[in-house]
């Protein structure tokens, strides 16, 4: 029978402050502008950037000032150290860039709130102190109005896509926008954003382009059939522009036109914001919807990608939610991000979940992070922290608002919400280190994928592949990693697991567990209680409890082994009190307090300290208790989920 303890969360603290590991990167910024060297981002100053973060949805962009200092400061001690900033520019929520409170209708959207920009600016300030980057989306969920000059605004969709990538009106409406980002100056820094070296990164539209979104609206169909037509003339192509289906996904004669009208968009706006003064690496889009797509961000700083472990039946109503573990599953989203990676430029992650109430989420946030790792990837932001500001009102998982809905989407009331979820932003402590500190290495092999058709994006070479070696599309030129083609599979699915070429990562879908194994940080997630004893070097894991995440990372220079200041972590199912489900179906979200179950281990830490003592610490980061330990022949035993059960320990020395 499963045993569940109270773990709430609190919006102005977190249980335990690591901050004291990355005072040395405070304020963000000291390194100076983000640069982009060969696959990697470096400051100016040479020091390589690995960022782990969240974003910030909506109105949680613009909170009130005593709130941007307490998440500034609770972020911080997380080892967070970059948030994206999201839409900001969606008239769904309130404050918002355009308006601040919701009642005056606002006719356009060609200027800012002065309240919101006032706001927006003291959390930059808040966040710059501690340490703290950001990524800066400057077009996300724009709706344009007819104020704006926009013909048949009415029938457009958030951002007006995909008519936004061609129409003049409308790049003229991006431009301005981004100039009046750049150019404003913050009062609590004294420079303008452009000047300011915490932002890191920017994207010129998110989840856009040619290849996924229908072209039906007019007058914006019959602008892009003349364009069309005029790119045919000009390329000498016998081909009827006003006689084909312009949203055929297989017409290789379309889809290079759509690449070259995307190409062009990209570089305009990229050329505008460097003649405005622009320094920071700046992305196109962010998701890899097809090859012709991926290939377009070639033109680009950097490449960058969102993927979701879900299958999107979360509804008003009936709320159901992909109930599997990645630990079940061949191929789990890694292959998808790869897609979109190439050798020669930086990735980053903007967005990624497992979301709630997926029971075996707690798996996901060091699993990114070490896979992220393993590639050479620069970092991730998870979706999303939350999406308003009101969080000593939400003391249960997944449910952060009052509607069914926010703008028609029933997940945005709360599923993606992590602020408060000890399943994934409590494991967020050693998937910062994994990032930042480089825990997990980087893989020995490199494998250029080559890229034969721009009609599909997965191909078989992709699939697993990222937790064995480095893989990336490939488009031809030069390469020091091996060519192969996109049919070769590098990963046999029937052997049924995965290990890193470097030997420090292992995953089965066969056995349903998998481990890191690293000097710094040793990770068994997934089944345990079949598979245990798991054996890592050093570290030996005898789990009582069915599905556990079991986390163990120094908090000092020293290895494991020799370490005399150790986080443990323990976690698995979270859940909300009295929640009932049926099959994957959500009948109820429960009540406070949050509940998470209590994981039953046997550890022996092989350890050259043996003045250890083993402290619970519960929520509100207070010690609990003194876990009994036995140390002999350069072994630390003991059991946890008896005595002082909790989710974090600490492993310190007297």
């Amino acid at each position: 029978m499963s045993r569940y303890i109270p773990f709430p969360a609190y919006p102005d603290r977190a249980p335990l402050d690591l901050s004291f590991l990355y005072k040395n990167e405070k304020p963000a910024g000291k390194h100076g502008f983000l640069k982009v060297v060969e696959d990697h981002f470096e400051f100016e100053d040479g020091t390589v950037a690995r960022l782990w973060g969240t974003n910030f949805n909506g109105a949680a962009n613009f909170p009130d000032f005593d709130y941007a200092e307490k998440v500034a400061s609770r972020l911080s001690q997380i080892g967070i150290n970059i948030v994206r900033f999201h839409q900001l520019d969606a008239e769904w929520h309130t404050p918002n860039i355009y308006q601040f409170t919701k009642g005056e209708r606002k006719g356009d959207t060609l200027s800012f709130d002065p309240e919101s920009m006032k706001r927006l600016d003291y959390l930059i300030y808040c966040l710059k102190k501690e340490g703290i980057y950001v990524y800066l989306d400057i077009f996300t969920y724009r709706k344009f109005k007819t104020g704006d000059g926009v013909e048949n605004a009415f029938e457009l969709r958030d951002a007006a896509k995909p008519y936004s990538i061609y129409n003049r009106r409308m790049i003229e409406l991006q431009k301005k926008q981004a100039y009046d980002f750049w150019t404003h100056i913050n009062p609590y820094t004294g420079l303008a954003y452009k000047d300011d070296p915490v932002f890191v990164m920017c994207e010129i539209v998110n989840e856009s382009d040619l290849f996924h979104f229908k072209i039906e609206v007019e007058p914006y169909t019959s602008e892009f059939r003349n364009l069309f037509d005029a790119w045919l003339k000009e390329k000498g192509i016998d081909y009827n522009a006003f006689n084909c289906d312009i949203n055929n996904k297989d017409d290789e004669i379309l889809i290079n036109f759509k690449i070259e009208l995307q190409e062009k968009y990209y570089k305009e706006m990229i050329d505008f914001m460097r003649d405005i003064g622009v320094r920071i690496p700046i992305t196109g889009t962010n998701w890899s919807t097809s090859s012709a797509n991926c290939k377009t961000q070639l033109v680009t700083d950097f490449c960058d990608s969102h993927v979701y472990f879900y299958d999107w039946r979360w509804g008003e109503r009936d709320k159901f939610c992909m109930n599997k573990a990645i630990t079940q599953v061949p191929e789990s989203g890694f292959g998808t991000l790869s897609v979109m990676r190439v050798f020669d430029k930086p990735f980053f992650v903007s967005e990624w979940d497992m979301p709630w109430p997926n029971e075996y989420r707690a798996e996901s946030p060091i699993l990114y992070a070490a896979v992220g790792a393993l590639q050479g990837w620069s970092g991730f932001t998870i979706h999303t922290y939350s999406y308003g500001t009101l969080l000593n009102e939400m003391k249960i998982l997944g449910k952060e608002v009052s509607s069914a809905s926010i703008g028609g989407v029933p997940y945005r009331e709360g599923i993606f919400s992590t602020w408060n979820d000890p399943a994934k932003f409590g494991l967020f402590y050693h998937a910062a280190l994994i990032t930042r500190r480089g825990d997990v290495s980087r893989a020995k092999n490199k494998y250029a994928i080559k890229i034969d058709t721009l009609k599909t994006s997965t191909k078989p070479a992709f699939r697993i592949s990222s937790e064995l070696s480095q893989i990336a599309a490939y488009y031809g030129g030069d390469t020091d990693a091996q060519v192969i083609s996109e049919e070769h599979v590098l990963v046999d699915e029937k052997t049924g697991e995965v290990a890193s070429d470097t030997g420090e990562m292992y995953r089965s879908w066969e056995k349903n567990y998998g481990t890191i194994d690293t000097e710094m940080t040793k990770c068994a997630y997934g089944f345990l209680g079949k598979n245990s004893p798991i054996k890592l070097k050093g570290l030996s894991i005898s789990s009582k409890t069915d599905f556990a995440v079991i986390a163990m990372s120094s908090l000092t220079d020293s290895p494991i082994n020799k370490s005399d200041n150790i986080l443990l972590t323990t976690v698995g199912r979270a859940k909300n009190t009295d929640a009932r489900f049926e099959g994957e179906q959500m009948l109820d979200y429960g009540k406070p307090p949050i509940l998470i179950e209590v994981i039953e281990v046997d550890i022996e830490l092989k350890t050259e300290r043996k003045d250890l003592r083993v402290w619970a610490v519960n929520a509100e980061g207070y010690f609990i208790g003194a876990i009994p330990t036995i140390y002999e022949n350069g072994i630390l035993r003991f059991t946890l989920g008896d005595k002082y059960p909790s989710m974090y320990y600490l492993i310190q020395a007297e």
